[in-house]
């Protein structure tokens, strides 16, 4: 007879929309998340006999993050999780591991008609760039935490280019010394804070960091290539942010082709500020990691990528 083990599980409750309203007098402050539970231990008997007698249940997780959004409320995504984390491990025996996974969505205040001050203190506007991020996960001893944005659309209209690649027999594609550099950001940073002796970093002054870093390098970098603007978002963060010792990136090259208008007689060149076509798929993906030198990779290559 074969004899099977089990091998890594995990189970919990997945997307649940927080949202918190903190009211300071008229001024009222929001916050939007979406946060996953995902919980491991002793879970050996209820995947081979079905006795549940270890298993918290999953609509108990969800309670649990309403509550402790109302008993603590929500300072931030990462203070948010790291409190979640600890507490099923810290308090249910069979529990061993946890990870929270949290997406926070940004709103802005809604200004009178021409700018000004916000014309109310309770009315908001989606923002619509990025989607905040993090993950934490707890083991009883340390935390790992990892923060990072996804939906970061950036382009340069110029100052990049594509040459001297390698081609063979299948090469169609032609070198363009100056092209549009289009691409959506995601990006996940680890934090060499693990939960134990100095105190927490400020989370959000770190992600304001880390965003502002890499936006200034793919402004400031003459691009070669993807992989080269990429490296270069990275090396700008490690340099610039103490704390952070891996940085990863997903970033698919969103094609801006020349219209060709030659059937019409018309010229449609890049120094005169061409007409383009924006393909959506299919589209190179970019992705890699950057590391400080001796620090560990320790940010799945799978959490990023298709």
């Amino acid at each position: 007879m074969t004899r099977c083990v089990l091998g890594q599980n995990q189970y919990g409750k997945a997307e649940n929309r927080v949202v918190k309203i903190t009211r300071d007098g008229d001024t009222h402050h929001i916050k939007d998340l979406n946060v996953s539970v995902a919980l491991s231990g002793d879970m050996e008997e209820v995947h081979r006999s079905g006795s549940n007698a270890n298993v918290l249940p999953t609509d108990t997780t969800k309670n649990t993050v309403y509550a402790f959004a109302a008993r603590f409320g929500i300072d931030s995504a990462e203070d948010f999780g790291i409190r979640l984390a600890r507490h099923f491990v810290d308090d249910t025996a069979p529990i061993h591991r946890a990870r929270i996974r949290i997406e926070e969505y940004a709103w802005d205040r809604i200004g009178t008609l021409g700018g000004g001050t916000p014309a109310t203190g309770h009315s908001f506007v989606r923002t619509g760039q990025e989607t905040r991020r993090a993950q934490i996960t707890y083991d009883g001893q340390s935390v790992q935490v990892l923060s990072g944005l996804k939906d970061l659309t950036v382009l340069n209209s110029t100052g990049s280019e594509f040459c001297g690649f390698l081609k063979d027999e299948y090469t169609t594609l032609e070198e363009d010394c100056d092209r549009i550099l289009a691409t959506t950001v995601s990006t996940w940073w680890r934090h060499t804070w693990d939960g134990t002796g100095a105190p927490a970093p400020d989370w959000d002054r770190s992600y304001r960091s880390v965003r502002t870093h890499a936006l200034r390098a793919f402004a400031e970098t003459y691009s070669y290539s993807l992989q080269q603007t990429l490296f270069a978002m990275g090396v700008r963060v490690l340099e610039s942010c103490d704390g952070i010792d891996e940085i990863r990136f997903s970033m698919p090259n969103q094609h801006h082709v020349r219209s060709d208008l030659s059937p019409f007689g018309i010229a449609n060149d890049a120094a005169d500020g061409a007409v383009y076509h924006a393909a959506d798929r299919p589209y190179g993906l970019i992705e890699a990691t950057v590391l400080r030198d001796g620090a560990d990779q320790l940010i799945p290559a799978d959490l990023t990528n298709l």
